[in-house]
């Protein structure tokens, strides 16, 4: 195929982490730990994705039970308000998921290329 043809066809893919057979993290969570990391708050990255609070919760309680080390170090609300940062650990887990992501897109490409069609 010439390198400006596209095919007649997309290929798509999905990129998870699992342990011991289940999910821990993908592109749903990236966007949440992106999403406290941009505003600082568990409640409001919440509410950008649309949905709960108790739902983000659960992912990153699940995801640092997974993993075994803490992602987002909290601090509770009250006079001078709350907020969440990330660790290092969900920085690095964030930038080796996008890694990979990148990687793929350029597999796919390069894959693309040399499609008969």
């Amino acid at each position: 195929m010439k390198n400006n043809a596209k095919p007649p066809f997309d290929i798509k893919t999905k990129i998870w982490f699992e342990k011991n057979g289940e999910p821990v993290f993908g592109i749903g969570r990236l966007f949440l730990l992106q999403k406290i990391e941009s505003t600082g708050s568990i409640n409001k990255a919440a509410k950008d994705l649309g949905f709960s609070y108790k739902k983000a919760w659960s992912y990153i309680n699940l995801m640092e039970e997974r993993f075994g080390y803490p992602l987002v170090n909290k601090k509770i609300g009250g006079k001078n308000g709350g907020g969440s940062i990330l660790t290092e650990n969900a920085k690095k887990l964030m930038t080796d998921y996008e890694n990979i992501l990148k990687e793929e897109e350029k597999f796919i490409k390069k894959l693309c290329l040399n499609l008969p069609v």
